[in-house]
């Protein structure tokens, strides 16, 4: 069949461009906002139409946290309108949203079937997006994912890398508990739900496996990437703090954990642990410098 893959040059979308000559099943469509304006409703049924598109694999988000609380209404158009968009389009649709649908005031790991309620105008623009979806499309797959780092783009992982060697320390939040997520891993249960023989509509979790916080990730992430080295280059000392020491535009979930148990035993997925994910990461990120 013929995947159209949006989003194609973030992590995620990089990440499945680099792994789809493992999965030569599909013929694969890559667009990104030159190629494709979501917000366009005709312009995405004429580009759907043209490419005998079967299946769409929208990686495309207003991603930006803070610039989603400022600017609502255009994190909306690409987060929900742009959503319902390709709904509209009639194919079926994989849709990534984000552990932000959730208040991140709990402290079990959130299930498909938990009433989300966003605290951020970013958790609401993707939540709305994955309601008018559902409402056009009710055969969608929704993953909700959380933690996302990759090689490519903007990320904590080079953000911790880049800052060890700028400063002598980092003060990183230690009460927000997550799980990395690396976009390799993403893209491989995207395949793994494109491979799959039965559509299996529905929402669906996935991160990596384990939990950790954001210091606890930082403290793995020079730890690593010293030992993939060989040398002591990243030797910033890294201090606990409380997230109301650290300077949000936005508050962040303190609890963000999701499970995963739904989506291995409906794609018999075997999820990597974060930390083994991290060193795959750290050396692509090392080698390529």
């Amino acid at each position: 069949m013929n995947v159209l893959v949006t989003g194609s040059r973030g992590q995620l979308g990089t990440e499945l461009r680099r792994l789809s000559p493992l999965h030569t099943a599909h013929q694969y469509v890559w667009a990104d906002i030159d190629e494709l304006d979501l917000t366009n409703a005709a312009a995405v049924a004429d580009f759907v139409h043209r490419h005998h598109i079967d299946t769409i694999v929208n990686c495309a988000a207003f991603t930006n946290v803070d610039g989603a609380e400022q600017h609502e209404a255009d994190a909306l158009r690409v987060n929900a309108d742009a959503v319902a968009n390709l709904a509209r389009t009639g194919r079926r649709i994989i849709h990534i949203s984000t552990d932000y649908v959730f208040s991140g005031e709990d402290c079990l790991p959130y299930r498909e079937s938990d009433q989300p309620n966003p605290h951020t105008a970013y958790g609401r623009t993707k939540l709305e997006g994955e309601k008018q979806l559902l409402a056009i499309c009710p055969d969608a797959i929704i993953l909700r994912t959380a933690w996302l780092y990759s090689p490519w783009g903007k990320n904590f992982v080079k953000t911790m890398l880049s800052a060890s060697e700028q400063h002598s320390e980092l003060r990183v939040v230690y009460d927000q508990i997550g799980s990395p997520t690396y976009a390799g891993d993403l893209a491989e249960a995207v395949f793994a739900v494109l491979d799959c023989p039965t559509w299996h509509a529905g929402i669906y979790h996935f991160t990596d496996e384990g939990v950790c916080s954001w210091f606890d990730f930082t403290i793995e992430i020079l730890r690593q990437a010293n030992l993939i080295l060989g040398t002591n280059r990243y030797q910033a000392a890294v201090l606990p703090i409380r997230s109301e020491e650290y300077t949000y535009r936005t508050p962040r979930p303190h609890y963000s954990v999701l499970d995963k148990q739904k989506f291995k035993s409906t794609f018999h997925f075997s999820i990597p642990y974060w930390t083994d994910s991290l060193r795959q990461c750290l050396t692509a990120i090392l080698q390529a410098q």
